[in-house]
């Protein structure tokens, strides 16, 4: 996964608005605020999309 660390300053999970580090093992962003979304990344491309999220139970 290549993802600039200026882009992961700027990003904010769509569900709550905290931050968001890089999960590099699973191809992950992941949602350091309330929620603890994870959300996918195709092709280098952070799909930032709570349908597309995976919840932390699961």
């Amino acid at each position: 996964m290549k993802l600039d660390s200026w882009l992961l300053e700027i990003l904010a999970c769509p569900n709550c608005g905290g931050g968001l580090r890089a999960d590099d093992g699973a191809g992950e962003l992941v949602c350091t605020g309330s929620c603890g979304y994870a959300y996918p990344v195709r092709d280098d491309i952070p799909v930032l999309l709570v349908d597309e999220a995976r919840t932390p139970a699961s």
